[in-house]
C-alpha cells in the first residue's frame, strides 16, 4: 500500500521529476566522472531556466549528493584570519585606519592580523563582528 505525504509531487511536476530521474538517476556520487557528470547536468538544467516544482525538487536533490561528495573529498579549508580581514575591509570599502578609528581596535593589532603574525582574539572577533554586520562564527573559524 503507497503512503502519500505532504512531500508528493503532482501530476506534472511528478512527471518532469521522473524524467529526469530517468536521463540522470538520483545516486550517490562515488566518482570524480560521476561528479563531472552531476555537475553537466545541473549546468544544463540551470541555463534551461523555467523551472517547474518537479524540475527543482531534481535540483535540489541532485545539488545535494554533490555537496556531499565535494565535502569528503574536495573539503576548503577556511579562510585565514587575514584573508578574512582583507576581505571585509575591500567588501565595505573601508581601510584599516578607518576601521581602527571606528571600532577602537589598535592599528598594529590589525596589522599583525594582515601580515598573519597574530590570529583574531575573542574581543577582536565580537567587535569586528558587530562593525561588518557578519556572525561571529564567521570569524572563529579557525580558533
Amino acid at each position: 500500500m503507497a503512503t502519500r505525504t505532504e512531500f508528493g509531487l503532482k501530476k506534472k511536476d511528478r512527471d518532469s521529476y521522473l524524467e529526469l530521474v530517468i536521463r540522470f538517476p538520483l545516486t550517490s556520487i562515488k566518482s570524480e566522472e560521476h561528479l563531472a557528470e552531476a555537475q553537466a547536468v545541473i549546468d544544463r538544467l540551470l541555463t534551461e531556466g523555467q523551472f517547474d516544482h518537479g524540475k527543482e525538487v531534481y535540483l535540489d536533490a541532485l545539488s545535494d549528493l554533490v555537496g556531499t561528495y565535494e565535502d569528503a573529498y574536495h573539503a576548503i579549508e577556511p579562510a585565514s584570519d587575514a584573508d578574512m580581514l582583507r576581505h571585509l575591509l575591500e567588501a565595505k570599502g573601508v581601510t584599516q585606519a578607518q576601521l581602527s578609528k571606528e571600532t577602537g581596535l589598535a592599528k598594529s593589532s590589525l596589522s599583525e592580523v594582515l601580515s598573519g603574525k597574530k590570529k583574531f582574539s575573542r574581543q577582536m572577533i565580537r567587535i569586528l563582528a558587530d562593525y561588518f554586520h557578519v556572525d561571529k562564527s564567521v570569524l572563529a573559524a579557525n580558533l
